[in-house]
């Protein structure tokens, strides 16, 4: 009963009857029509470039957490490693001595490596370059724009480009010393002991 008519408010359906078996059926294949619908509109599209191995590097300009311009053109002729990572990510934090210790031992090869934060702040990434001891630079990626040329949907992930810009090897994942070393062997042009 409603408070002001003191009438019973009316119902759709009389107590005990039952919608139609269409009304059933409609609303358990509407939402598989509307996944169908959304699914070829997905194939339509195709899928984003993703770089592949022996594609060259997807160009990028952006800024390091100082504000500085990072460019991958800059780097033509040395051998680059591009480590997608963020502070909160554990095999990323694993990973970083292995990155620092490369970084440190081919110097003189001209090793280069750039690390592009991944859905992180900038203030998080900045302590945690100064915490880890890192003296690459560190760009962030706004939008995930490279990120997503690169295929990258989890941190960490590495490329490694060769000193023509071409990437030679990936790493999915969390970088093994193995790993490492046979990639840098890959990008300064000599197998590693």
């Amino acid at each position: 009963m409603t408070a002001t008519t003191g009438q019973p408010i009316p119902t759709a359906l009389p107590r005990g009857a039952r919608l139609p078996r269409a009304w059933y059926v409609g609303a358990a294949v509407a939402p598989l029509l509307l996944l169908a619908a959304w699914g070829a509109l997905l194939l339509a599209t195709g899928p984003a470039p993703v770089v592949r191995i022996g594609d060259p590097a997807p160009a990028f300009a952006l800024a390091d957490l100082d504000g500085n311009p990072v460019r991958l053109s800059d780097l033509r002729g040395r051998p680059v490693i591009i480590n997608f990572w963020a502070s909160s990510c554990g095999p990323c934090v694993e990973e970083f001595p292995l990155l620092a210790r490369a970084a440190a031992a081919h110097d003189r090869d001209g090793l280069a490596i750039v690390g592009i934060v991944f859905r992180d702040r900038s203030e998080a990434a900045r302590d945690f370059m100064a915490r880890m001891g890192g003296t690459w630079p560190a760009v962030m990626d706004p939008g995930e724009a490279l990120a997503a040329k690169f295929g990258v949907i989890a941190p960490p992930a590495t490329f490694f480009v060769d000193r023509n810009g071409v990437v030679v090897g990936r790493q999915l994942g969390q970088l093994s010393a193995a790993d490492l070393e046979g990639e840098l062997g890959e990008i300064l042009g000599e197998e590693q002991p």
